[in-house]
């Protein structure tokens, strides 16, 4: 975890004053650590039965896609509005600097 940590650079006061931004993109240089990290998102969820991975755009759809694939599931992209090209469902919600919203396709999910 410490190998993987030494990856991920803070970029102060990214978009905006005050927010510390996590950079990923020196963990995705490396394949060796960049399959660590997955594997250690997913290892709570190896031996549950879950059907799909939701992830938010734009981190979501790296991390997301690569834990869908590893776990054998599909994956659900949840999008910035207008981006889907089909019926969709929207939820807002609160960032440190705003608020902001994303869709998904009415049927990405089964009961």
């Amino acid at each position: 975890m410490d190998e993987i940590k030494t990856k991920i650079r803070d970029i102060a006061d990214f978009p905006e004053p005050g927010i510390l931004f996590k950079d990923i993109t020196p963990l995705m240089q490396s394949p060796v650590l960049l399959r660590q990290a997955v594997e250690l998102l997913i290892a709570p969820y190896r031996k549950s039965n879950i059907t799909a991975v939701a992830g938010m755009e734009a981190r979501g759809f790296i991390f997301g896609s690569l834990a869908a694939s590893m776990l054998e599931v599909g994956f659900i992209p949840l999008r910035k509005p207008g981006k889907l090209p089909h019926t969709t469902h929207k939820v807002e919600y609160q960032l440190e600097y705003g608020e902001t919203s994303l869709e998904i396709h009415a049927d990405a999910l089964a009961e």
